[in-house]
């Protein structure tokens, strides 16, 4: 059966993301007449929404997530859900949709991670996602009693071995392990069952996972950081990836760079798909859709917005005059310990395109960063064939603006576009998120493959 009907014969599947962030990305989102103001905290608006983009045959949704407040909560809703919770929610609202969920591996331990995706994994029938941050910043870290943030790449050193004993722990139990015999009152096989005794620089762990095998084998691994260490990171582990382009070229260049990374590390390229974000606003013309996103600029708070900005570029809010450039003297990346190449991106963007700061606060507000598109179904969908054929995407991450209306614009206009170009698929035809990306489900370490118990 092929992987995607409706697919043009030979054409890899174009795959789709739904990014949900309560009333839409856009900051101002939330003060449209339309936005359910407290949707952040609101399981039925979720539902609705994963309702909606399964309903247009999406891979998966994806929920963000930190172990602090973002932001300024005056600014916008920030208050958020914990994702692998909601997520098991949304498992039941739904049948088909791939379920990831941000988890730091900065702020948490393993065995507890683990066990929660290997329980996502099997209450979704293997529609489990991990995307995997590492968390950078002083405020989270004082949440866990910590001074300051661990450096950039401590936290990826951290990170690496956080997955190696996730993995580990996984594959604990063979697939074969749970035998239910009730005539032998046998109900697992020991054998079958084992320690992993890993002893590391980070982690010290006995296991086994107190799980069993999740449907998936792991739940599919998503990341989102583009530093030099994020893409080192993304070509040894991750078999998704979410990253923010501005410029067709920038896709390429990020797409090439990811893919010839993964074959030094002796990966195949193809089991990784990069999928940049979108931020689509959408009209039934391109001057009412560029109506929709000035009337979304038009709400942003400047003073909210220019404090986010200065925190961003770690410098005061009034070295920033909102109808000027930025001011020269800003910080390096290289001098910047979080979030390297977003602030790069978003630097780079301003000088590029000699925004003023109340320009791009604009640019911002919309995406954070992501690349921002208003215009027509048609225009959308172009767009997206364009950064595919021309090899900068697998995917695309799609963000709406606003929700639900944004989402329900972009399944029932552009999706059926896609579909009748042959680019995505017009029904279902697996059952994990990992049949939906077209990857296989990876052997078992400790009893498929003879590789060492100890780390």
């Amino acid at each position: 059966m092929p992987s995607n009907p409706g697919a043009t014969p030979g054409r890899a599947p174009l795959h789709l993301n739904a990014f949900l962030m309560s009333t839409g990305h856009h900051e101002a989102s939330w003060r449209l007449a339309e936005s359910p103001a407290r949707a952040n905290s609101d399981i039925e608006h979720y539902k609705n929404l994963a309702r909606i983009a399964e309903r247009g045959r999406l891979d998966s949704v994806f929920l963000a997530d930190s172990p602090v407040l973002m932001g300024d909560p005056g600014r916008r809703p920030s208050a958020k859900l914990e994702p692998t919770v909601l997520l098991t929610a949304l498992a039941g609202a739904t049948e088909h949709i791939g379920l990831i969920a941000t988890a730091s591996t900065s702020y948490n331990e393993p065995y507890n991670l683990a066990r929660r995706f290997a329980s996502l994994d099997h209450v979704s029938g293997g529609r489990a996602g991990w995307n995997i941050v590492t968390t950078a910043g002083a405020d989270a870290a004082r949440n866990f009693g910590l001074d300051d943030t661990p450096l950039h790449h401590d936290r990826y050193r951290r990170a690496a071995e956080f997955v190696e004993v996730s993995t580990k722990l996984w594959d604990s139990w063979a697939d074969d392990a749970v035998v239910a015999d009730k005539e032998r009152g046998v109900h697992a096989l020991a054998d079958r069952v084992r320690r992993i005794d890993h002893s590391g620089e980070y982690f010290r762990v006995d296991g086994p996972l107190n799980v069993q095998r999740p449907p998936q084998g792991y739940p599919l691994l998503v990341q989102a950081g583009s530093s030099e260490d994020g893409k080192d990171f993304a070509a040894r582990y991750a078999e998704a990836v979410f990253t923010a382009q501005q410029t067709l070229e920038e896709g390429i260049a990020f797409y090439q760079d990811v893919k010839r990374r993964a074959q030094a590390a002796g990966r195949d390229p193809e089991g990784i798909r990069i999928l940049p974000g979108i931020v689509p606003v959408i009209g039934d013309t391109e001057a009412q859709a560029q109506e929709l996103d000035a009337e979304l600029d038009r709400l942003i708070v400047p003073d909210y917005a220019k404090r986010q900005l200065a925190d961003r570029l770690r410098i005061a809010p009034e070295d920033l005059a909102l109808d000027e450039e930025l001011p020269d003297g800003i910080p390096t990346e290289d001098e910047i310990e979080g979030a390297k190449s977003r602030y790069t991106l978003v630097v780079e963007l301003a000088r590029r395109e000699r925004l003023t700061v109340r320009q791009l606060i604009g640019r911002l507000g919309g995406g954070r960063g992501h690349r921002t598109f208003a215009g027509t179904a048609v225009q959308v969908a172009d767009t997206i064939e364009h950064w595919y054929d021309r090899g900068a995407a697998d995917g695309f991450n799609i963000m709406p603006a606003v929700l639900p209306s944004g989402l329900e614009t972009f399944v029932d206009q552009v999706v059926p576009i896609l579909q009748e170009r042959g680019l995505f698929r017009t029904e279902y035809t697996g059952r994990t998120l990992r049949e939906h990306y077209g990857l296989p489900r990876p052997a078992n370490q400790l009893f498929d493959l003879a590789a060492p118990l100890a780390g």
